[in-house]
């Protein structure tokens, strides 16, 4: 039986259809590739890590609406209380000052626990090293965080909505980063600021306590800067020297920290507001807060759990220590008298070495513990207290089994990092985005090799077991 051919007009309507039916799955592949690309582009972040104190409570999205330059904005959204936060690990050289910079804006950031330091900010995850904290809803503003790498050779740079003292709700914003690397100062010539917090006014278990400054304690804390300045070359035998600058705040301390151990202390956080001011892009290498927390009236008002001086903390990267005026008034803690005291600076130099102590074990250095002079046979004597123990332990000169041991001399050269350092500078590209098309397509292709590395990776350690 013959084939009968195809009419020409069924061949054409087939033609036809099999044209329309092209262009719907061109269409439609189109349309798809389009809602993709718009989802890699809302959720794409960059090789950023996200992280949540309260996993599956906050959102991270890029916001194509509200950004500060032509690229989309990083977006955290917090409708509950959560420390979350997009991080990314940077290689770094170690010693090296580095400088972090971002754009921020902020929606209704309200922090559960109401003290400074929680907010929007950036900061280097498992530490305490950050920025100053944005809260409130505020328009777009550049914060920075200053870092010394120490004995690091990597660090999470990570950009917060939180914080590690608390966790806050609202929205953030964050855009345009950048790191730089500056030059190490090799100075050892030291920066000190003292601030003299002339009134404290703070309620503790519903009572009201007010305690002043006298110009006595004043006088006294002057004259004790000026000899501390003058034995710091002395005891490091000319490894470093001091200099200072006294600030006296009238505006009262209101809020104290508390400790288990210590009972209660001014925080960095809790003096924020009254010397941030002073040390706007200031140099200064350690900073000294001297308050009033008891007199002959209020003795027992106000737990401190036997401390004169309390120190290990940190003002953004900067040495901090409380230097507590003592209750009695005839005390001579901070008055030179040679037949009762003639080392009154030894609150303040104990104080600043706990602050070296801590570099030189960050570093990776092995020191003793500043308390411990008594395990290695100093005592503390009448007049010059531990100043024995001081000179040795700031030249590495104790004496032991195994050898000489104390500060490292590098330790004076280790200063925090701060503004000047970035006097000159170079910019490092970790936080490079893609620039156009095929840079975003090349980016998708190396996260995917990426992805399907880890997915083996994974695989071999399954199986070895």
């Amino acid at each position: 039986m013959r084939k009968q051919k195809q009419k020409p007009k069924e061949k054409g309507k087939k033609k036809i259809i099999k044209t329309i039916v092209n262009i719907i799955t061109t269409i439609i592949l189109l349309i798809c590739l389009y809602f993709a690309y718009q989802f890699y582009q809302k959720n794409n972040f960059n090789d950023f890590i996200r992280s949540e104190s309260n996993l599956y409570t906050s959102e991270f999205s890029r916001d194509n609406k509200e950004k500060y330059s032509n690229k989309r904005s990083y977006k955290i959204t917090s409708p509950d209380y959560n420390d979350a936060m997009f991080f990314k690990t940077i290689k770094v050289e170690k010693n090296k000052p580095y400088k972090v910079t971002c754009m921020v804006k902020t929606n209704n950031v309200e922090s559960k626990e109401q003290i400074s330091g929680i907010g929007a900010q950036i900061s280097i995850q498992d530490s305490t090293e950050r920025s100053v904290a944005i809260s409130g809803t505020q328009d777009w503003q550049k914060i920075e965080l200053i870092f010394n790498s120490k004995d690091r050779d990597t660090v999470d740079i990570g950009f917060r909505l939180g914080g590690y003292l608390g966790q806050v709700k609202g929205e953030a914003w964050f855009s345009d980063f950048t790191i730089e690397q500056g030059v190490s100062e090799q100075s050892t010539e030291w920066n000190f600021a003292c601030f003299i917090l002339k009134q404290t006014d703070v309620v503790i278990n519903e009572q009201n306590i007010k305690l002043d400054v006298t110009p006595t304690d004043i006088t006294d804390i002057r004259d004790t800067m000026e000899r501390f300045k003058n034995s710091v070359p002395e005891l490091s035998e000319g490894k470093m020297t001091a200099k200072y600058d006294i600030y006296e705040i009238e505006t009262p301390l209101t809020k104290l920290s508390y400790d288990k151990q210590y009972g209660y202390y001014a925080s960095p956080e809790d003096v924020e507001n009254q010397i941030k001011d002073y040390l706007k892009n200031s140099n200064y290498d350690h900073i000294f807060i001297v308050l009033r927390l008891g007199n002959e009236e209020h003795k027992e008002d106000i737990e401190i759990n036997d401390w004169i001086g309390l120190g290990s903390m940190d003002y953004y990267g900067v040495g901090f220590s409380n230097i507590r005026l003592p209750n009695d008034s005839r005390s001579y803690i901070y008055k030179y008298n040679p037949r009762i005291n003639t080392f009154p600076e030894e609150v303040f130099l104990h104080e600043f070495l706990h602050s070296l102590e801590r570099t030189s074990k960050e570093y990776g250095y092995e020191v003793p513990d500043l308390h411990d002079y008594e395990k290695y046979g100093y005592e503390n004597q009448r007049l010059v207290g531990q100043k024995i123990w001081y000179k040795d332990y700031m030249n590495k000169n104790i004496n032991t089994e195994t050898g000489k041991i104390g500060l490292p001399n590098e330790v004076y050269e280790l200063k925090p990092a701060k503004e000047s350092n970035f006097e000159t500078s170079y910019k490092i590209e970790e936080f490079k985005e893609p620039e156009n098309l095929i840079e975003e397509i090349n980016q998708i292709f190396e996260q995917m090799c990426k992805n399907v590395k880890l997915i083996f990776n994974n695989e071999e350690i399954e199986n070895n077991y």
